[in-house]
């Protein structure tokens, strides 16, 4: 995995090189640092490459935990990109916390698509995310370039995980029932009593077309072909079919 998070930054490192003439134009407002350490810090980080690479290392660090079977060091390095993201971007007035707000309320309707039916909520939290961090980024255009090019990164690292190391998403097997009970393998989802096929039994209440018959000496509960019975009298099984029961009267 080492290797693989190796590989992965050498191709983030070569992309931004290629798009340095794109944020060339905005870089010196960046540089423009005025106030004490943690200001120029803050101006630093919200240079558009070190953006990029902040997105891109949070994209991909979540990712990479996907395909890990527990939270580790990849998770870790998404969440001190995000941080430094959102902190640098505070500290220069472009962010505000209805931001932060706004994503921590996609990353919980991200959580809950795990326990909820379709795609909403993880479509919505997938969005909610892009737009808080569109809207802590201060300038739309080269954050949304921004977000694109991780995005873009991430769907090559998935693709190159799945296709050329034949990695799975080892996070959500301990979430996601995988197993399958089927009668091969022993399992039935109730008993199939086909050996009362052809058996005589006597109505112990009448039939109409549901009733209660005797079999030696067991009650089961029977119905007929549509048919009313009488208490009393002899009927055969002439069908099972899993826990239903069919009768005719015995006419033999």
């Amino acid at each position: 995995m080492r290797k693989i998070g190796v590989m992965f930054t050498g191709v983030l490192l070569a992309l931004l090189k290629v798009n340095f003439p794109i944020y060339a134009a905005v870089s010196n407002e960046a540089s423009a640092t005025k106030g004490g350490v943690m200001e120029s810090f803050a101006f630093f980080l919200t240079d558009p490459i070190v953006v990029t690479l902040l997105l891109c290392l949070a994209s991909l660090g979540f990712v990479m935990e996907l395909y890990t079977p527990r939270f580790g060091l990849y998770g870790i390095v998404g969440i001190i990109a995000l941080v430094l993201f959102y902190f640098s971007h505070i500290v220069t007035g472009d962010a505000g916390f209805n931001s932060i707000i706004l994503f921590i309320i996609g990353v919980v309707l991200i959580i809950a698509e795990i326990f909820l039916p379709g795609a909403i909520a993880g479509f919505l939290g997938v969005l909610a995310i892009i737009a808080s961090l569109l809207m802590a980024g201060g300038n739309l255009l080269f954050t949304g370039i921004s977000i694109l090019i991780a995005l873009l990164i991430t769907i090559i690292a998935m693709i190159i995980m799945v296709k050329v190391f034949g990695r799975r998403m080892k996070l959500f097997k301990k979430i996601v029932l995988t197993d399958t009970f089927s009668t091969e393998k022993g399992y039935v989802s109730n008993i199939n009593r086909t050996d009362l096929l052809g058996a005589i039994g006597k109505t112990m209440t009448p039939l109409r077309p549901a009733g209660t018959i005797d079999i030696h000496g067991e009650r089961l509960d029977v119905v007929t072909e549509g048919g009313f019975i009488e208490k009393g009298v002899e009927v055969k099984v002439i069908k099972v079919e899993g826990v239903r029961i069919i009768v005719r009267l015995n006419e033999e």
